[in-house]
């Protein structure tokens, strides 16, 4: 992609994948990332992740990536626990006899047995670690900083793969999607 997308509003231009766009938005675009990597709310404990696949599994079966997906969006985006978390914690739930596994298309489903549901029911009047409050506040904050670097990856996809209406037309939705964002903060 050589030369300008629109004019002289484009005449920064940063080498590889960016070029064509101008330093400004890669300076944004940096700005952004930066404030949104950070991660967000609280970390959560070893015991969070045993509670936690105590709680789901005493919902049904699931197999390991089910429960980092179920805890990611029940906690809504504010705590995704990694496989290093969850796996040894399933392999130590199994150690205890609490949990089962069982085999399937190369998968394995694990599953409460009966005296890891009799430790869930006895923790079911606790509220679940993705539902604790600093979970909840985080959520909020989390779901924010996700749309943001979701937003930034479709903008620079469109800046390295679009062409020049394309480029025009993102711009639109972008400054768009920026007046909006300022009206909800006038609306109080």
């Amino acid at each position: 992609m050589s030369g300008s997308f629109m004019g002289d509003g484009f005449k920064g231009r940063r080498g590889g994948s960016g070029e064509g766009w101008p330093t400004g938005v890669w300076e944004a675009m940096e700005q952004l990332r930066g404030q949104f990597d950070r991660k967000v709310g609280p970390r959560m404990g070893r015991g969070d992740v045993r509670a936690a696949v105590l709680a789901l599994l005493a919902e049904q079966p699931m197999h390991g990536y089910q429960i980092i997906h179920e805890i990611d969006e029940r906690s809504n985006g504010a705590w995704k626990p990694s496989p290093g978390s969850v796996y040894p914690t399933l392999q130590l739930l199994a150690d205890e006899g609490l949990i089962g596994a069982e085999e399937s298309n190369g998968r394995k489903t694990y599953s409460l047995t009966d005296e890891g549901r009799g430790v869930a029911d006895a923790a079911a009047d606790q509220p679940a670690p993705w539902e604790t409050q600093g979970a909840r506040d985080s959520g909020r904050a989390g779901a924010l900083p996700k749309a943001g670097i979701d937003l930034a990856q479709a903008a620079a996809q469109v800046g390295r793969s679009g062409n020049p209406e394309h480029v025009k037309q993102a711009v639109a939705v972008l400054e768009e999607a920026r007046r909006k964002l300022y009206l909800i903060l006038a609306q109080d």
